[in-house]
């Protein structure tokens, strides 16, 4: 016969499927602070020796790292899908770069068709805060707040989109971005005319995805990558002219 006796579950085993299940889902994300043990063990209704079992089994498998007297985080490895000489070669490798847009291109099109037809009322709500608050920073001198937003409101729609593989790829790809791995977003949000026409790509992106209209999402997205990949290949052509420019003049200085 198929059956098999039914067995009661250890608490801490309850408490391991549960945290890992968020890990997993994204809600906690890669170095996060669990609460304090008491604080956890009392959301949990469970007592605190269940709950270091399951942090031990946690810690065991990389999930979790605990740091004397600091408590116990989401294991950082878990934000990134690249080895630190891999991550080395996308640095120095214009090659890189484009491919970086490319995949991205293709990845966040497919999220943005998903997030259209999949996301909850929710999903919707945070997008639309996040939209609300780059209209907010648009109007500052100082780019680097809308540039942040502008991350958060791409991973936004990755979430909404509800696929967990390409959740935490694209975490991945956005974490390289925010350490200017690819390239530097000041660049790009430094320049008025650029920020304004940025900002125009992100209204379309929202109201595609809040109206949920998936093939209007994708074209928005693949349109306002398809602008930095563009950008981008100019800096690159400009930088280069003036490195042969610099030849130029430290020869004729030389031979005067």
């Amino acid at each position: 016969m198929p059956f098999q006796k039914i067995t009661p579950e250890r608490v801490s085993d309850a408490i391991t499927r549960q945290i890992e299940t968020l890990i997993l889902r994204g809600v906690l994300r890669p170095g996060e602070r669990l609460p304090a043990e008491r604080d956890l063990a009392a959301k949990l209704g469970a007592s605190r020796p269940s709950l270091r079992d399951a942090l031990a089994e946690l810690e065991e498998r990389g999930l979790v790292v605990t740091r004397p007297g600091a408590g116990a985080f989401v294991a950082d490895v878990l934000g990134s899908a690249f080895a630190p000489p891999l991550i080395e070669l996308f640095a120095t490798h214009d090659e890189a770069l484009f491919d970086y847009l490319a995949f991205r291109k293709d990845l966040e099109g497919m999220a943005a068709e998903r997030a259209a037809r999949f996301a909850t009322p929710t999903d919707h709500a945070v997008i639309d805060e996040i939209f609300k608050q780059m209209e907010a920073a648009h109007s500052k001198r100082n780019p680097d707040e809308e540039a942040g937003l502008d991350a958060d409101f791409h991973m936004a729609i990755v979430e909404a989109a509800h696929n967990v593989v390409m959740l935490h790829m694209m975490r991945s790809m956005f974490d390289l971005l925010k350490k200017g791995v690819f390239y530097n977003r000041r660049l790009l949000f430094g320049v008025r005319d650029t920020r304004d026409l940025l900002l125009d790509h992100h209204r379309t992106m929202h109201h595609a995805i809040m109206n949920r209209n998936p093939a209007e999402a994708r074209a928005a997205v693949e349109e306002h990558l398809g602008f930095i990949e563009n950008a981008m290949r100019e800096h690159v052509r400009v930088h280069a002219q003036e490195e042969i420019a610099k030849l130029r003049y430290q020869h004729v200085k030389d031979i005067a």
